[in-house]
């Protein structure tokens, strides 16, 4: 990873960049397993939707990876 992202004078991590890309791309996939009725198969939605966004953060950093 880079150190910083400057925008304007105001040094931005690139891990924050990413973290709400990926709560914006695991919203969407919540609001798409509740529409097709994957939640009645979970048995903790919370748990689950923090697991969703852990793997899609870990795995949006996995790519960024391999594009520097």
């Amino acid at each position: 990873m880079i150190g910083e992202i400057d925008v304007y004078g105001l040094f931005i991590p690139p891990l924050l960049i990413l973290a709400v890309v990926a709560w914006a791309l695991s919203g969407l996939l919540r609001r798409t397993l509740r529409a097709v009725g994957f939640y009645g198969w979970v048995w903790h939605p919370p748990l689950f939707d923090l697991a969703l966004y852990v793997v899609v953060l870990s795995a949006l950093t996995a790519v960024s990876a391999q594009f520097r």
